[in-house]
């Protein structure tokens, strides 16, 4: 036997040992860490409901409810408990939740996390007393907001199961699968598949635009009205808003883009990446933005900057902002990628740019977004030649 071979066999062997005391750690502990779990899950049925008594677990095969709630627990005054595992920073998070027979959060606390909590497991304490039309208002810990969302969620969760097996009913579609649900009513020939639409016109009255993937046409969106128009911006249906969508439609359909080349404009602010200009006089900006990913230092950044992309009119009013990209700090300024940040700056002009709600925890992405927006108004003086 060569010594090749005699090595080969000796890294299989070392690797099956491996393997093999790797299955028997695993028999051994598992049961113990189930049994710990239990155990913590028992003590915890009274710290969240403290005025329960005669706990029953529940048939959960029986109902429908959300995919977290892995137990729950009845007791003889009409309230439940319910065990959620859910994912914050990693996976493994369980939370125990109590729900009295109004409907009100009696108590919340997690029993196992495979992360290092700091004032995020007290959170449950802020969430005592919220009902299902009030939970969304509690606020997240700053510094930890992607665990305590979803701490919060897991609560949302046990309000929501508590419906439910008190005989109610509860939608537990997600937002996004609420809205394209919408969508598909209004268009169902998109068969389910949309696109966000950059507005890059003035619309009135129009919040928001989608068009199908498929080609099929554009779904409209007006408060709380859905409304479908084929390619050329003709509605499809019956609607009161057919005048004003089909305007709108039209307009923002017929707008292209010609790009400038900013080369030429030796002041032209560096966040500036690329300029265009639309057939009516307004502006679409590519941003680049340095935030934490660029300027953090007290942890490790990504060194990548916040890309974003902006459509203003020629007198400086923003129509429509919206993240491209970005690689901050997952759960903290990876929230400047939520619409609800970045929408706060659609009207916005130079003047007031700076009236929003930064993000909790952080200064340094806020500022580098902010900044970025702020070079819009300044790019379009540059091009008009006021500068």
């Amino acid at each position: 036997m060569n010594k090749h071979m005699k090595s080969v066999i000796s890294l299989t062997a070392i690797c099956a040992a491996v393997s093999l005391l790797l299955a028997v750690t695993n028999y051994v502990t598992a049961p113990i860490i189930e049994k710990q779990q239990s155990a913590a899950a028992n003590e915890a049925l009274y710290q969240v409901m403290p005025d329960g008594e005669d706990f029953q677990a529940v048939d959960l095969t029986k109902y429908e409810l959300p995919d977290s709630i892995t137990e729950a627990y009845s007791e003889k005054n009409g309230g439940y408990v319910f065990k959620i595992t859910t994912t914050g920073y990693s996976s493994g998070f369980i939370i125990m939740c109590g729900v009295d027979a109004s409907g009100t959060v009696t108590g919340a606390t997690y029993i196992a996390s495979s992360e290092t909590l700091g004032e995020e497991a007290t959170y449950g304490e802020k969430l005592k007393g919220a009902t299902l039309d009030t939970v969304e208002s509690v606020e997240t810990v700053s510094g930890a907001t992607k665990t305590t969302s979803a701490y919060r969620n897991a609560v949302k969760d046990s309000l929501g199961a508590a419906v439910i097996l008190g005989g109610g009913s509860v939608d537990l579609r997600s937002d996004e699968e609420i809205l394209n649900d919408n969508l598909s009513a209004a268009l169902p020939s998109a068969e389910g598949k949309f696109t966000s639409v950059f507005i890059t016109e003035e619309l009135t009255d129009i919040n928001s635009v989608y068009k199908a993937e498929n080609g099929a046409g554009y779904v409209f969106v007006s408060g709380e009205s859905f409304i479908a128009t084929d390619n050329e911006g003709n509605v499809t249906s019956e609607t009161k808003l057919k005048d004003t969508v089909e305007t709108n439609a039209k307009k923002l359909i017929a707008s292209t883009l010609t790009e400038i080349d900013i080369s030429g404009y030796a002041d032209m602010p560096s966040q500036v990446q690329k300029a265009y200009k639309t057939a009516s006089g307004n502006y679409v900006f590519d941003l680049r933005a340095a935030g934490y990913g660029i300027n953090g230092d007290k942890y490790t950044a990504s060194g990548e900057y916040i890309y974003i992309k902006v459509s203003a009119t020629a007198d400086g009013k923003i129509i429509a902002c919206e993240t491209v990209s970005q690689k901050e700090s997952d759960g903290i300024g990876s929230a400047c990628a939520d619409s609800s940040f970045y929408t706060q700056f659609n009207g916005k002009t130079a003047d007031t740019y700076k009236d929003i709600d930064a993000i909790s925890g952080a200064t340094v992405t806020t500022n580098g977004y902010t900044t970025a927006i702020s070079k819009v108004f300044e790019a379009i003086n540059i091009l008009k030649g006021g500068a």
